[in-house]
């Protein structure tokens, strides 16, 4: 031990030299210079000081002994740690510019083995996790190019370091922190672009370099603490995107992403040093779990709006959340997530395990969990949304939910001013959802770039004529502009929000007002009030997953699927003609989409003239009284 720490301080020293920080709301803060609420009078615990103290695992069997739900997730844990033992190590496989998924895996494999080993004591997991670890340290980089990947290596390899402590030989606990230090913190310099970053990049890479420094902290405290104060600065940079009420702007995917690293960086921070500094108290941040639960329908599918995908998951950081809340609003939709998963495919997310310490640990009640008693939710934030439902315990019931933001942010798409509806268990107004990204870069798609003229535009999924929104003259919306909820209406069975989308479509329109509303918990009314000082052609746009559409008149439709149906009616001053059209995209670098087709009308708006266009979405019957029930007032 004497010679490691020699060995780290000779090795650390010198290491803080960087450049400054771009120019960021928090005071500029440099590696060299970077001070914060560590100093040098700050100790940490022994090794195990990461998220888990030695002795603990007492604690914890009791809680789990309790409980079946809990009984059975450690059993499946075990079980999973089993099927890794057996598995030759991870080896360095690159998949276009990303070593993300050979990170990952070691991060999953890593957790559960280190879960099997402190409930267990079986060294099988131990000499099978050093094996492991070896093989990464190993590795000639953990390809800074791409730094999500150094961040989760740093963090599979921290934990492994600090939970094995004891059983690791000291020339094992060398080699590994000697991996942690070079391919690690050596590339965590000030130069790293994400430091400044407002999305999960941050949250990812700051939370995996704060793992390294206080792995490391006993062997050269001087030389890691500058490490976490930085990140304790630089974080509140995507953590202040949370506010004011928790809806996260990149969508309920990188949701699960930035904030699931978010948690693991304050789980760290108040394990090994008593606090999180009040990070947690950031406006929106503790209010971010219930938002995650919304965001998933009565059937089990979920709002995908940006690059996200429909699928939901039983997942682990929401235990954090109820943990620190109590709301048992959270464990409702984590409940129904578990049962439906006969598969077991949650046991393919690499951080599982913690759902034992921030779940069995705080001793969730997952067998009766509170029906949540809101059928509404809004969040304001760089992506506002609202979501209305007609029930929380009808599988069946109805889900509507509505998008404004912004195109430019992180992982967005064209799609400000989209609506999402499901019903009867058929989403009839559904969102695409993200591409895959090395498809798309592998054709030299430039998919990175945020700009109006990007070529991120071209990709199909990305534009606004792919989603439940207007298109203008055929033109793309703004990027730079920002449409908020303006205005919204919970009155007499009435869930109703309101949108002015005019500079999103500038200077194609003089105003576009766009009002989305569940009436009675049954049907959904879409209005749109458009304002025209120039010729403009619009397309009304919905992607559905009916597979049967029967036009009954130019403005009536009968969708159907799986035995259920949908009304569609239209209303507008200007001769309007139902159709439907192919989603198959335009270019070949597109992802197919399949079981999907749009359903909409195109027309010229009148010149110089205000038309109020009302879309009805009716399931399960035709309704010949229905509500026009939003008047535009408040945009008068």
């Amino acid at each position: 031990m004497k010679n490691l720490k020699i060995w780290c301080l000779a090795l650390l020293s010198g290491l803080f030299v960087g450049g400054p920080l771009l120019a960021q709301e928090e005071p500029v803060v440099t590696l060299a210079t970077a001070s914060g609420p560590l100093t040098a009078e700050t100790t940490v615990p022994a090794h195990p000081r990461l998220l888990w103290f030695k002795g603990e695992e007492k604690a914890l069997k009791k809680k789990i002994k309790a409980d079946a739900y809990w009984s059975q997730l450690h059993e499946l844990i075990l079980q999973e740690a089993d099927q890794i033992v057996e598995l030759p190590v991870n080896e360095r496989v690159k998949i276009g510019m990303r070593l993300l998924t050979t990170c990952r895996e070691d991060l999953r494999r890593i957790l559960y083995l280190g879960y099997a080993w402190r409930m267990t004591g079986d060294k099988k997991y131990a000499e099978r996790a050093e094996r492991e670890m070896l093989k990464a340290a190993s590795f000639v980089d953990w390809n800074p190019s791409h730094y999500l990947d150094v961040g989760e290596m740093m963090t599979a390899l921290s934990i492994g370091y600090d939970w094995f402590y004891d059983y690791l030989s000291p020339q094992s606990r060398e080699t590994i922190a000697r991996a942690l230090k070079e391919k690690g913190l050596d590339t965590a310099d000030d130069s790293n672009w994400w430091l400044t970053a407002e999305h999960n990049w941050n949250q990812v890479c700051n939370a995996g370099v704060t793992y390294a420094a206080l792995a490391l902290y006993d062997l050269d405290p001087e030389g890691v603490r500058p490490y976490i104060n930085r990140a304790i600065a630089t974080i509140r940079k995507p953590m202040h995107e949370y506010g004011p009420d928790g809806a996260y702007p990149e969508g309920i995917d990188y949701w699960d992403y930035g904030t699931t690293y978010n948690v693991m960086f304050l789980s760290v921070l108040e394990k090994a040093l008593g606090t999180d500094f009040g990070l947690s108290e950031m406006p929106g941040f503790m209010q971010t779990g219930l938002y995650s639960q919304v965001m998933i329908t009565p059937a089990l599918s979920q709002f995908n709006y940006s690059d996200n995908g429909p699928r939901p998951m039983f997942n682990p950081t929401v235990f954090w959340f109820y943990g620190k809340t109590g709301d048992p609003a959270l464990l409702y939709q984590q409940k129904r997530l578990f049962e439906a998963d006969t598969a077991r495919s949650f046991l393919t997310n690499r951080v599982f395990p913690m759902v034992m310490l921030w779940g069995a640990g705080s001793q969730a009640p997952l067998s009766n969990p509170v029906v949540p008693a809101e059928c509404f939710y809004m969040g304001h934030g760089g992506s506002p949304v609202a979501v209305m439902r007609s029930s929380w315990d009808e599988p069946g019931a109805v889900y509507l939910a509505f998008k404004a933001g912004q195109a430019g942010l992180n992982h967005a798409h064209m799609d400000v001013g989209s609506f999402f509806l499901e019903a009867d268990g058929v989403r009839w107004a559904l969102d695409l959802g993200g591409e895959l990204y090395n498809q798309l870069e592998s054709r030299g798609v430039d998919l990175w770039l945020r700009e109006q003229e990007s070529q991120r535009w071209d990709v199909f999924r990305y534009r606004n004529q792919a989603h439940n929104t207007l298109t203008f003259n055929d033109k793309p919306q703004k990027i730079t502009v920002h449409a908020d909820i303006d205005d919204v209406i919970q009155k007499d069975g009435l869930m109703c929000v309101a949108s002015d989308l005019s500079g999103v479509y500038a200077p194609q329109i003089a105003r576009a007002l766009r009002a989305v509303s569940l009436v009675d918990g049954q049907y959904a009314v879409i209005q749109d009030r458009l304002t025209t000082n120039r010729f403009t052609a619009m397309r009304w746009n919905m992607v559905t997953a009916a597979d049967r559409v029967t036009f009954l008149s130019d403005t009536t439709a009968r969708l159907e699927k799986d035995g259920k149906v949908l009304y569609m009616r239209v209303q507008a001053p200007f001769p309007v003609k139902l159709t439907t059209w192919s989603t198959e995209p335009n270019y070949s670098f597109n992802s197919p989409n399949p079981g999907t087709q749009f359903i909409g009308f195109d027309a010229e708006l009148p010149l110089n003239a205000t038309s109020d266009v009302t879309v009805w979405l009716m399931p399960g019957q035709m309704r010949e009284e229905v509500q026009t029930p939003y008047d535009f007032a408040k945009f008068e």
